[in-house]
């Protein structure tokens, strides 16, 4: 461990870290562009193949970026699809970002730093940082964006040059230091420990987008909202928001364990999809879509009475035509991604015919994350963490994604040398209990 990493643990303060000099090498969860066709003609593409441990450079810093010591990150759908190098490698939005020139040449490298999700503390700021200083506890946004870009000041998110940090850009979270830019940064609720806050941004933020956002579906009393994979990463923080905002939330989940944990979350309808027929992966037929479709709304309308106002929809092909049939008319299907394909059918007369409406969702513009964020430092939102596993086996982090066999969020120690650490509201923390801030846990640093 270099010399800085060893101050920050001893608990030095902001002069001391400043003292010591940045590495010229830290370690980093990434991968190799020359195994861009490693799984060519290979039906499983396991990611632990794919995934690298090892050192790489310390990039230079912009004046408008800062140098995180990442405590603890996270694995996203987004960590499986870079280190399957599907749907496309991200060496070709490293070398298109490249190609402006100046500061965003750096990312155009033979390797690609992956993870979207980080809490650290600050030890670098560049020279035209103003909010922020070393020593800062922060979480990091997944949301790179240009503020010189007009759209960028409507909604980040329409933004042009909006990239997903550690996907479309490189030196992620998914190792000892980050190099991000100072918009992406957010304080670190103090009653979490690092885990537990590496584990929120991505996965809460585009909920609170989806559901909570004017851009989104404005969900509000008394809504009913069916959630797809109720205790993924998104669905667990999207059962949350519903009951937040007085709505109904009906989770979707695949297995009697994932159920029990779902009402655990406070879930007030648990449906397994086993028990309306449909399967893990399927791609249904039209006929099959409404058959499936039928089913799943007379179980709703069985235990709520109505039909959804709302449907969150991540799941993709698999779901897609199905949520567009069981909405009620004038309602809203919200959706911000494809994890089983992302080529939606639906018949289109169940929507147009009944006033239906899709959104179209992606991550979280800043001011939608700070909102998110002041949520979790109140204690009104609670992390999903389900496992934690230190930086050398990222790759079965990311492999237990990859088979869906996790809940919730799944951690991963950096630099922070164990769980539990990084607590600096320990009243907050006392007040709320383990089992509130740790639904998915039975105990503290056990996995459910």
């Amino acid at each position: 461990m270099d010399a800085l990493a060893e101050a920050l643990l001893a608990g030095a303060g902001p002069d001391e870290l400043e003292r010591h000099a940045l590495p010229a090498e830290y370690l980093a969860a990434h991968l190799r562009a020359a195994d861009v066709d490693m799984f060519a003609g290979i039906e499983d593409r396991d990611v632990r193949k794919s995934l690298q441990v090892g050192r790489v450079p310390m990039p230079e810093l912009a004046p408008d970026e800062v140098v995180v010591a990442v405590m603890a990150s996270s694995v996203n759908y987004n960590t499986v699809w870079s280190a399957t190098f599907e749907p496309k490698p991200t060496f070709d939005f490293l070398e298109r970002y490249g190609r402006q020139g100046g500061d965003a040449a750096r990312h155009d490298l033979p390797h690609h730093v992956l993870g979207s999700d980080a809490a650290g503390v600050v030890v670098r700021v560049g020279a035209g940082v103003r909010r922020w200083k070393v020593g800062d506890h922060v979480v990091v946004s997944c949301v790179q964006v240009d503020s010189e870009e007009p759209a960028t000041h409507a909604d980040a998110m329409l933004g042009a040059e909006q990239r997903i940090w550690g996907y479309e850009t490189n030196f992620g979270g998914l190792a000892h230091y980050s190099v991000v830019r100072a918009s992406q940064l957010l304080p670190k609720p103090g009653h979490l420990t690092w885990e537990e806050a590496a584990g929120v941004m991505l996965t809460a933020a585009t909920s609170y987008r989806m559901l909570v956002s004017d851009k989104g579906a404005r969900v509000k009393q008394g809504d009913i909202v069916l959630i797809w994979g109720a205790t993924g990463g998104l669905g667990a923080f999207a059962v949350q928001m519903v009951k937040n905002a007085g709505g109904i939330p009906v989770g979707v989940v695949g297995s009697p364990r994932k159920a029990e944990l779902l009402r655990r979350l406070g879930c007030d309808v648990v449906i397994d999809r086993s028990e309306i027929g449909l399967g893990a992966d399927a791609a249904p037929s039209p006929e099959r879509t409404i058959e499936l479709g039928k089913a799943l709304g007379r179980e709703i309308r069985r235990q709520v009475g109505e039909d959804p106002h709302i449907v969150f929809d991540y799941i993709g092909r698999a779901t897609f035509g199905i949520s567009v049939f069981v909405v009620r008319p004038g309602g809203t299907v919200v959706t911000c991604g494809s994890s089983t394909g992302y080529d939606h059918h639906f018949d289109n007369r169940y929507l147009w015919m009944n006033l239906k409406r899709v959104v179209g969702s992606h991550a979280a513009n800043l001011q939608e994350q700070a909102e998110c964020n002041r949520l979790f430092r109140l204690g009104h939102l609670s992390p999903i963490l389900s496992e934690v596993y230190p930086l050398a086996e990222v790759g079965e982090a990311a492999r237990l994604v990859q088979e869906n066999r996790h809940t919730g969020k799944v951690g991963v120690l950096c630099l922070a040398p164990e769980e539990g650490l990084g607590v600096t509201d320990p009243e907050l923390r006392s007040r709320l209990g383990e089992a509130r801030i740790n639904p998915l846990r039975t105990t503290t640093g056990a996995a459910v």
